[in-house]
């Protein structure tokens, strides 16, 4: 039974182009289109100005493309991405009442099995975006060694490589578990704008509250139990700190492990189950 909800979810999903477009290639395309004119401005003004000071050519250094595999993991949860994916959660977990489908499938499959076949869509478009980002990097870095003419390397270590996995791996959760706010919002409210728009400002509250300035004014330090519990955006960089101290971004992550994990579990599962309840008892006559 799930499984068919799968396949059939997946195949809809399929003929989507503007939602593939929008959720998955849009951020990516726009990154190497973005990399591309920095690179070259920057190599520009950097000529311009080195030949104004006198300063003669230096020799340049290779550049070690295995960099971009956890430059391209790290940020391939980042808040642009979360706000498209936004688009095909929507799409998939609203899109029945939009379109007043709901009668017409619910009789042939459970109302569990419906909305966790729409999860494990939603799921595949989360990895195909952060896979289409790692990508990007990996051009990024390409651009970046042929606009500066510096050789290219590939040298990464056996933690460097798992690092970039559990990175990668950890980005696919943080978006799904934010996408699983759009899947209550839509249950609740029957409505594909509000599925997008309510859960877009949830998350640009909590990362407002999380900025240092604010979060000093309400007394919170970073790894305090309350911030991680209400922002798993917070809970969501801890972890990346964690896993890869390099990156840094929650300064003694190690010590809030555990109120990360339990805010990025509390935020997924409890929106999950809301949601399966609410739609179990829900009425589709007329949807």
């Amino acid at each position: 039974m799930l499984v068919d909800a799968i396949r059939a979810e997946g195949f809809r999903l399929s003929k989507s182009r503007t939602t593939w477009f929008w959720s998955v290639f849009f951020v990516p395309i726009m990154f190497v289109i973005g990399g591309a004119i920095f690179q070259v401005i920057n190599k520009v003004k950097g000529d311009e100005a080195a030949a104004a000071a006198g300063i003669p050519e230096m020799p340049v250094s290779p550049l070690n493309l295995a960099e971009s595999l956890m430059f391209g993991a790290q940020w391939s949860a980042n808040g642009i991405i979360l706000v498209c994916m936004l688009i095909a959660a929507a799409t998939v977990y609203a899109g029945d009442y939009r379109w007043e489908t709901w009668r017409l499938i619910s009789a042939r499959n459970s109302r569990t099995s419906l909305i966790l076949g729409k999860m494990a869509v939603v799921k595949i478009v989360a990895m195909a975006a952060t896979l289409a980002f790692l990508v990007a990097a990996v051009i990024y870095y390409l651009t970046q060694a042929i606009v500066f003419q510096r050789p290219l390397t590939f040298s990464i270590g056996g933690a460097e490589l798992g690092q970039a996995a559990l990175i990668w791996l950890l980005c696919c959760v943080r978006i799904v578990q934010f996408t699983i706010m759009a899947m209550l919002v839509a249950v609740v409210t029957r409505s594909l704008l509000a599925a997008l728009f309510v859960t877009w400002g949830l998350g640009f509250v909590q990362s407002l509250v999380g900025i240092p300035p604010i979060a000093a004014l309400l007394g919170w330090q970073p790894t305090d139990w309350t911030p991680q519990l209400l922002m798993p955006g917070l809970a969501f960089d801890t972890l990346k700190s964690a896993i890869a101290p390099s990156i840094q971004i929650v300064p003694d992550a190690g010590s809030a492990l555990a109120p990360a994990i339990v805010s990025l579990a509390l935020w997924t599962l409890l929106p999950l189950a809301g949601a399966l309840l609410w739609f179990n008892r829900q009425d589709l006559s007329k949807e």
